[in-house]
């Protein structure tokens, strides 16, 4: 697989206008991206955009501290989906995951699944557990929670938490998790190098607002 298909290229700013998101779906389609991962109200702006491509487009819920309702994340997945979304990031609920309240997270992470899967099996899950706030514990109970259900993928950050991915947290994730779900690192990669290193941890997915850098630099080591 090409460099490029294992990054969600992304653009997150609250501060993001139309003509900002219009052209980052412009730049990204000869990239051709895995996907752009944008807000949910950002879905229409690069839809049409993306269309017919195979770029898609990802978006997140609950982001970025995961402590809405359920009610209104499964809402929010089917929203987003309705309106173009191709594969959910969800943030668990990072209060459950302090008070190691496993049950919850794993109820919760259930329905969001299934409103994803009622809509399309091709559409994709990923599940961001924001392991800068997790032990190894909670690391370990929750990646058993999402392969128990069957998510795509489990993400490690939302990139806008204490920390972003560390190579430690992957190989862990890899251990717990085998060949499915898969796993994404998120948060800090900026570098050809630091992609490299975390798909040879064990990440099949990268999410970055550095794609369009990391992808022109891969090409001087060809």
């Amino acid at each position: 697989m090409k460099l490029a298909k294992y990054i969600d290229n992304t653009l997150l700013k609250p501060n993001a206008t139309k003509l900002d998101i219009e052209k980052f779906a412009r730049d990204s389609l000869p990239y051709d991206f895995a996907t752009i991962c944008i807000l949910p109200g950002h879905i229409e702006y690069a839809r049409d955009i993306l269309k017919g491509s195979d770029v898609k487009i990802a978006t997140v819920i609950g982001f970025p501290l995961g402590l809405n309702s359920t009610e209104t994340k499964v809402f929010e997945t089917k929203d987003a989906i309705y309106r173009g979304a191709h594969e959910i990031d969800m943030v668990i609920n990072i209060s459950w995951g302090q008070d190691k309240e496993y049950d919850l997270i794993k109820e919760e992470i259930g329905k969001i699944y299934n409103a994803v899967k009622s809509l399309g099996n091709e559409l994709l899950l990923k599940v961001i557990i924001e392991t800068c706030y997790l032990d190894k514990e909670g690391i370990k109970e929750i990646c058993k929670a999402c392969k128990d259900i069957g998510v795509d993928f489990v993400k490690t950050s939302t990139g806008f938490g204490t920390a972003g991915a560390q190579i430690e947290d992957i190989k862990l994730m890899k251990e717990l998790l085998g060949e499915k779900p898969q796993i994404k690192a998120s948060g800090g990669i900026r570098s050809y190098e630091d992609a490299k290193e975390f798909i040879d941890a064990g990440a099949m997915r990268l999410g970055t607002s550095g794609g369009f850098n990391i992808v022109d630099k891969s090409k001087g080591y060809k």
